[in-house]
């Protein structure tokens, strides 16, 4: 039976060839010998290897046959109208890079033959034509060149493995947007990437150890196991996927959205999934890097180990979990996804939902647990507390607070970042407490009227059997630790999407669901995209991932002009990691290149929605119009989205609003900018970027120059999300006077 490996495809499978090429490649994978195959050789091609098959009257596939000793396997290069299947046959070969060892795939100049001779099935081998390795005739001046501003050489680049002749045109290349057109135009992918990243800087050593061309090229065997060899290097697998069932190869052709994301992995990508370490880990990148997506396939590794282990998967929000669930499915439908605690599996599930289950499996164990955290004991633990219960404490029991302090903001961080983390239950643990990065000192009979309003919050919440999601998280930690003796850890493994989010409450609970030791923690996190909470230190809570911490920095999902747009949002902040480390937005860049965002002003509102209805109707009358779904109107709250949706409509343009539910086929959505964490869409409109919407009013902030700071901090991350979510084309409206956090640049 032959084996199918699939080449990255430059254009999708049509939608109406879905379950044709599914077909085929099926039958293909059964029997290569099947008549209505047609699997056929091609006269005078560049390469005698390859092959095009019958896909339907109209339709052939191009292929490449690589026949060792007993073995098969095709790599499927794409599909193709019969007489341009045939042209891409003739002119295309597949071939190991002589420095690297990497297979790639190459097209190459081939005179036609007459048109009789190309239906001829008989095939007479021609010597594969060169790459054309001209030097161009215009050169740019040597100070001009980007690469040799950092002293690199035509030589070093061929010595690394380019091409000649992609090594003398990157030479002369002078700025940023011809660096990311030339890298499009790369020979093999992974030469595009080694080109963007020596543009940045990067030693020809830091590029080998990336994409791992460090390793010996091993030119033993003949040419067919070298070639086998080259399409699994950790860099060719880039550009090529082994498909190892039906089921996958259903996957991969009908999911081509998420099949580059999931099946094409970069060599550090793929590092971090494979590697084992001695205890927690963390990925760290910009939005797009593709963290989520090693996460996902760390935790399919972990969760079809022998056994099968118990590994968590979670995330802070429920839709992102919902997210995670639905890929994972995509990605490998078989493995077993669990429900219940400490089950074998993998469980898929929003940290609050785990700690919730964490205190329903207890039942009526609970109570010691309570009474460590609240100092009482009690099992009423099923209600949650409602959103205005600080303001309700504050005006019950604050007589003696400041007026500086008034502010449930103020409250809700000191109970989450001080109060709980060290489990006070007394006015006198709270006047000896540490009071670590919350801004705002505090003398003794502040801290004792701050205790009051703590206190009659507690009493209120026990007279009505409630707590609030902090103390669940936390309550459902100490359970852990008191019965770990007895009973052990609920998990082997807990992975952790959008740590940056956490609380102090969830990074507890997360350190008591798993036995430290080997591959017991691992984190992926991005603090630009810190949109919920205060920024937490890992090591306070006996997690050190430092020596175990990496960080991506290639773009997969955004081009570089909306990245360089949403990177100047952020411009002149400080943003820290969970480590504590400064991050550095600067290294980040992408892949892709498209338009510069749009910048649209209005005078009104109406004139805004006007714009807007203007654009949405545009951008779906194009030539080749995108999927409606894949349109997203962005805004700052529940409110606008509503209002906008009206307007819309009202405009003759129909759209529809997303709340907590899955994005649906058939109209552009509306979804406020948190609600967008976790999206992508070809293209995105950020509606009413104004000044007093974002940043929304900060004055509940004002108890601190530090809170104040740290909520314009996460204003900016959310606008920030916000215009990362666009793969394609950026638009950002506003009326009135712009938002003081758009770039200098951008408006």
């Amino acid at each position: 039976m032959p084996t199918i490996v699939m080449a990255k495809q430059e254009r999708p499978v049509e939608p109406i060839l879905k379950k044709k090429a599914f077909a085929f490649l099926e039958k293909l994978s059964t029997d290569d010998t099947l008549p209505g195959l047609h699997i056929e050789p091609i006269v005078n091609s560049a390469d005698p290897r390859v092959r095009t098959g019958r896909v339907d009257d109209g339709y052939r596939a191009v292929l490449f046959k690589i026949s060792d000793q007993h073995t098969v396997t095709y790599v499927f290069h794409g599909i193709w109208p019969h007489d341009e299947a045939i042209r891409e046959a003739e002119r295309t070969t597949l071939k190991v890079n002589p420095v690297t060892g990497i297979a790639e795939i190459r097209r190459v100049d081939v005179p036609s033959p007459p048109s009789d001779e190309r239906a001829r099935a008989t095939h007479v081998p021609a010597a594969p034509a060169e790459p054309d390795s001209e030097v161009p005739e215009t050169e740019v001046p040597a100070q001009d060149s980007l690469l040799a501003a950092y002293g690199l050489s035509a030589a070093d680049l061929v010595g690394l493995g380019l091409d000649e002749a992609f090594a003398q045109r990157a030479m002369q290349v002078g700025e940023e947007e011809a660096v990311l057109a030339l890298a499009e135009e790369a020979p093999a992918e992974w030469q595009g990437l080694a080109l963007l990243d020596l543009s940045t800087g990067m030693s020809l050593d830091e590029v080998k150890e990336r994409l791992s061309l460090d390793l010996e090229v091993d030119t033993s065997g003949t040419e067919e196991e070298q070639l086998i060899r080259g399409l699994q290097h950790p860099a060719g697998q880039l550009s090529f996927a082994w498909i190892e069932d039906n089921d996958e190869l259903r996957r991969v052709i009908e999911d081509t959205d998420f099949a580059a994301w999931r099946i094409f992995l970069h060599p550090l990508q793929k590092g971090y999934v494979d590697r084992d370490y001695r205890g927690p880990a963390k990925v760290t990148g910009g939005a797009g890097t593709g963290k989520t997506v090693v996460v996902l396939h760390r935790a399919r590794r972990l969760a079809v180990r022998p056994g099968p282990p118990r590994v968590l998967l979670t995330t802070f929000t429920r839709n992102l979990a919902d997210a995670l669930q639905r890929d994972m499915r995509v990605l490998d439908p078989d493995v077993s996804i669990v429900e219940g605690m400490g089950q074998r599996g993998l469980k898929i599930a929003g940290i609050d939902a785990v700690a919730r289950a964490v205190l329903t499996d207890a039942g009526r164990d609970i109570g010691p647990a309570v009474e460590a955290v609240l100092g009482v004991q009690t099992v009423e633990v099923s209600r949650r507390t409602p959103p205005d219960a600080w303001a309700d404490a504050i005006a019950a029991g604050g007589t003696d607070l400041p007026e500086t302090l008034r502010s449930p903001a103020f409250f809700a961080a000191e109970y989450t970042m001080v109060v709980l983390p060290q489990r006070l239950t007394s006015a006198e643990a709270y006047f000896r407490a540490r009071r670590r990065g919350r801004g705002v000192a505090l003398n003794r009979s502040q801290r004792a009227a701050v205790w009051a309003v703590i206190e009659r919050y507690r009493a209120m919440a026990r007279a009505q059997g409630t707590l609030d999601f902090p103390e669940v998280a936390t309550i459902a930690a100490a359970h852990l630790d008191l019965v770990a003796e007895s009973r052990g850890r609920p998990f082997d493994h807990v992975l952790v999407d959008e740590g940056q989010d956490l609380t102090p409450a969830h990074w507890q609970l997360l350190r008591a669901l798993v036995e430290p030791g080997p591959n017991d923690l691992f984190i992926a996190e991005d603090a630009h995209q810190r949109i919920y909470g205060q920024k937490v230190t890992l090591s306070h809570f006996d997690i050190e991932t430092r020596g175990r911490s990496r960080r991506l920095t290639l773009n997969y999902r955004t081009t570089q002009q909306n990245l360089r747009w949403a990177m100047g949002i952020l411009d002149g902040a400080d943003y820290r990691d969970l480590d504590d480390e400064a991050e550095q937005h600067d290294e980040y860049r992408s892949a892709r290149s498209g338009p510069t965002p749009l910048v649209l002003p209005c005078e009104s509102l109406a004139a805004e929605l006007d714009q807007a209805a203007d654009l949405i109707r545009s951008w779906l009358s194009e030539p080749e119009p995108p999927a409606p779904e894949t349109i997203a109107i962005l805004v700052r709250d529940r409110f606008q989205r509503d209002r906008v949706v009206t307007g819309l409509a009202e405009r003759g343009v129909e759209v529809r609003a997303v709340d907590t539910e899955a994005v649906r086929s058939g109209a552009p959505v509306v979804m406020t900018m948190h609600r967008a964490k976790g999206t992508e869409f070809t293209r995105v409109l950020l509606f009413g970027v104004r000044d007093g919407s974002i940043p929304a009013s900060l004055k509940e902030y004002d108890t601190s120059e530090a809170d104040r700071n740290d909520a314009l901090l996460r204003e900016r991350s959310l606008l920030y999300v916000a215009a990362t979510r666009a793969r394609d084309v950026l638009a950002v409206s506003w009326s009135g006077r712009p938002s003081a956090l758009l770039p200098e640049r951008g408006v």
